[in-house]
């Protein structure tokens, strides 16, 4: 008799897609309002999900669906750290996938 261990599933933001959490990558509104990545997925505060994609991340960003489900508002600041912080973690995805 075998088994099978749980795997906590979460929904992207963005595509709405629901896969395992460890596939996405959690952005998290911490006390001073602003949001940041939280790689370890154990930040206290209000959190959200979005895929390793380009594509998630500019419509997540953009439409301002992150803003909505986090209650905050991303200064253009903050706004532009969150891209540049994206852009590392796809580009790390996509070298992580070709292996």
């Amino acid at each position: 008799m075998s088994i099978r261990k749980h795997i906590p599933q979460r929904t992207c933001v963005a595509c709405r897609q629901v896969k395992a959490k460890r596939e996405l990558i959690r952005l998290v509104r911490i006390t001073d309002r602003r949001v940041e990545i939280d790689s370890s997925g154990k930040k206290a505060g209000r959190g959200t999900y979005l895929c390793p994609t380009p594509e998630c991340w500019e419509a997540g960003l953009k439409s301002g669906r992150i803003e909505y489900t986090l209650r905050a508002t991303l200064t253009p600041e903050n706004q532009e750290q969150l891209i540049k912080q994206g852009e590392t973690f796809y580009k790390e995805s996509i070298s992580g996938q070709s292996k």
